[in-house]
């Protein structure tokens, strides 16, 4: 099968199209024929050799999300049968033409959707959903801030916040992400780089943040939470130290948290695909939340994408695409 792989830790340029075995499912797999795969910012940090439990990265298949066709099962496995569309999480493997995931970790592709569509609701979905709504614990009526608004994560996050009804403010790079934003629902679209947030939100101020920016921004996201408010990290793009006064953070009771998704247990993940399928797959089907797609790519130009990934430029997710 073709698949792409990382050479060695680098840039876009060490992702190289290779033939490579095609993997067998374990007793609790099932063999999905991909075809389509999300890109994704951890992408891009796995294939850089700084990505969280790494490790060495020479040979890896880069790839957290998939959707295809379930090609075999393995014995264990009961949900599943061949020929059924899903969609899946993985901790690897998904810029390939066949890849096997934990059955527990597949979810059927909804109704309305295409592949491309499908294979970039998994690694967004299950980790707003966790951040947000279970870490963040965000409710309605409240108010959530995403910073990087446009990306994948901020897309999801406010098609989310806003169908289960919660107010939304983004930060993003330019007027026209920002407008992108506010057509999804967003409440307040700051462009950081001709606004500061922290002053444009001051008087309202927030309940839950979603911060994968870190550095400077972190000081200034204590400061407008709410009493009771919750900071929930998922990056630090910017940087991961930042000053903070923990007197404050005791008198109004702010909550600082964050996690990240790929080193989790396969039990943690298959209970959180559960809670995704129940939550938040029926918003999906009432029409309520749509993944955005930006471009995508053939699978041989991965390349191409995660320099795309790194520029910042999308809006929504890039994903590629392998079979028809």
């Amino acid at each position: 099968m073709n698949a792409i792989i990382i050479e060695q830790a680098g840039g876009p340029e060490v992702l190289h199209q290779r033939q490579q075995p095609r993997p067998e499912p374990a007793g609790h797999e099932v063999l999905i024929r991909v075809h389509a795969a999300g890109v994704n910012r951890p992408d891009v940090l796995m294939r850089q050799g700084k990505y969280a439990g790494s490790g060495d990265v020479t040979g890896l298949v880069p790839g957290l999300e998939i959707a295809g066709t379930v090609e075999q099962c393995g014995a264990a496995v009961t949900r599943w049968q061949p020929g059924a569309a899903v969609c899946a999480l993985l901790p690897a493997g998904g810029y390939a033409e066949y890849a096997v995931v934990d059955a527990r970790h597949c979810l059927p592709v909804p109704a309305g959707l295409s592949m491309v569509e499908a294979a970039a609701l998994p690694e967004t979905v299950f980790t707003v959903w966790h951040n947000v709504f279970e870490r963040g614990g965000l409710l309605p009526g409240e108010s959530l801030l995403v910073h990087g608004g446009s990306s994948g994560i901020g897309t999801t996050a406010i098609q989310l916040a806003k169908a289960l009804g919660s107010k939304v403010a983004i930060t993003a790079g330019d007027d026209a992400k920002c407008e992108a934003c506010r057509r999804l629902g967003a409440d307040w679209a700051i462009n950081y780089k001709t606004e500061d947030f922290a002053e444009v939100l001051k008087a309202e101020g927030v309940d839950v943040v979603l911060d994968m920016i870190g550095g400077e921004y972190i000081a200034k996201n204590l400061r407008l939470l709410k009493d009771d408010g919750r900071l929930v990290f998922i990056n630090a793009m910017q940087g991961a130290v930042g000053e903070f006064n923990a007197l404050d953070v005791m008198r109004r009771r702010l909550h600082i948290t964050g996690s990240t998704l790929r080193p989790r247990s396969g039990e943690f993940k298959a209970a959180l695909a559960a809670e995704v399928e129940k939550r938040v797959w029926p918003l999906v089907a009432a029409g309520k939340f749509r993944p955005v797609i930006y471009q995508t790519f053939p699978l041989a130009e991965a390349a191409a994408a995660h320099r795309l990934m790194e520029s910042s430029a999308h809006i929504g997710k890039i994903v590629l695409e392998v079979y028809e």
